[in-house]
């Protein structure tokens, strides 16, 4: 082994972190403790048998294509059937504005490459996905993170923050946003809302990184238009992936651009990985022609609205005064917020000794803030373990709460 190794790093490198909730999960596998931590789909939702005779059928009648190279923008009849599903829900957009991507992480990591260059500012929420708050910031982006309400990101003060921005000739490459049953809030950004931000991005000339891995799972209330369609300028970018809505091991996902910005994606790629296995592609292609994944989506939606349901109720029967969460309408997630004179660090402790694990909320936080916030999974546990973790979790932090007391 070398002996310089830091000394030869490039400075992405020397700034790359490890996920803090991959490693977290390391923490967690022990089959005692109830982990509320991960962002995984429950395993009873992957179509196993399907997808062998699938499989098969696909290496019996296209092995050859299946199994060498695939064109960078990703198989066209799978391009073609997610053209098909987004038309019919109002986007005005043709095959040349989708391209497939090795899970739509690989698209964050791409707009990273694409429009960042070391000392640029992005725009993020206060809460944001950390996976995203990563990418971005291994091509050296400072990230400028704007408060929430029960809405989603604060249009007024994104305003403020662009306009001191763009006094100092210093304005973000882009705005980075979740708005359909946020990560790690929970919280779907109204249509108005999206409006507002669409409409000051438009002012100062500025991109919109639309992330959407959840928006096919809604419970109850009414779907919202998505900001791509909202738009339809060409202002928008969109991340789609059916890693939370299909299987994650597959890691498909897709950018939805105007063609300028998708050529740029197709050539960051192409340095990347070449194509994203056609192999998957062609399998997950023949399961929605035979709609088996529209019939699957529908049981997920189903169990997961349960899931949620009762950790909704257990919190309001378990969880000490003080405490709020958040109550989303579909997703993973909910956030679940201490009062502020508490971390939720100290918590943690605490928590995984009555064998619970949540993500501390201050890692979606890029200015350091939220440490009286937790993120809460309730895809990935049954239902039993949802109820039993819950009241493990606010047993915990009834025991942080008395121990303050004690040292007041």
């Amino acid at each position: 082994m070398i002996t310089n190794l830091e000394n030869i790093l490039s400075d992405s490198a020397k700034g790359m972190k490890r996920s803090v909730i991959r490693e977290l999960l390391k923490l967690t596998q022990r089959p005692d403790i109830i982990s509320f931590a991960g962002g995984l789909p429950a395993p009873s939702t992957f179509p196993i048998e399907e997808l062998k005779q699938i499989s098969n059928e696909v290496l019996e009648e296209e092995g050859s294509s299946a199994l060498q190279y695939g064109q960078t923008e990703g198989e066209t009849h799978l391009r073609e059937i997610l053209l098909e599903r987004y038309q019919k829900i109002g986007l005005n957009i043709s095959i040349d504005n989708i391209s497939i991507l090795t899970s739509s992480q690989q698209g964050l990591d791409l707009a990273g490459k694409i429009f960042i260059n070391r000392g640029d500012k992005i725009i993020c929420g206060l809460p944001s996905y950390l996976g995203g708050l990563g990418a971005f910031s291994n091509y050296g982006a400072i990230p400028v993170g704007i408060k929430f309400d029960e809405f989603g990101m604060r249009s007024d003060l994104l305003e403020v923050s662009l306009s001191k921005l763009e006094a100092a000739n210093d304005l973000p490459k882009f705005i980075y946003v979740i708005p359909d049953f946020q990560n790690p809030a929970g919280i779907t950004m109204p249509e108005w809302r999206r409006l507002e931000i669409i409409n000051i991005a438009k002012k100062y000339n500025i991109l919109i990184i639309e992330d959407s891995p959840y928006r096919e799972l809604r419970f109850e209330g009414e779907s919202q238009r998505m900001m791509y369609d909202l738009d339809n300028s060409g202002q928008v970018i969109c991340l789609g992936t059916f890693s939370k809505i299909f299987v994650p091991g597959f890691r498909i996902g897709w950018v939805i651009a105007h063609e300028a910005i998708l050529d740029k994606f197709v050539k960051a790629k192409q340095s990347t990985d070449l194509c994203t296995s056609p192999f998957v592609q062609k399998i997950a292609a023949r399961y929605l022609e035979k709609g088996l994944f529209d019939k699957n989506l529908k049981n997920i939606i189903k169990m997961y609205h349960r899931k949620r349901d009762v950790m909704l109720e257990a919190f309001e029967e378990f969880m000490p005064k003080g405490v709020k969460w958040t109550k989303p309408e579909g997703g993973l997630f909910l956030f679940l917020i201490l009062p502020e004179d508490m971390d939720a660090e100290d918590l943690f402790e605490i928590a995984i000794k009555k064998n619970v694990a949540f993500v501390l909320g201050s890692v979606f936080h890029c200015d350091g803030s939220g440490k009286n916030t937790m993120r809460i999974n309730f895809s990935y546990m049954d239902e039993d373990q949802n109820r039993i973790g819950v009241q493990r979790l606010a047993e915990s932090i009834q025991t942080l709460l008395n121990n303050k007391c004690l040292t007041v």
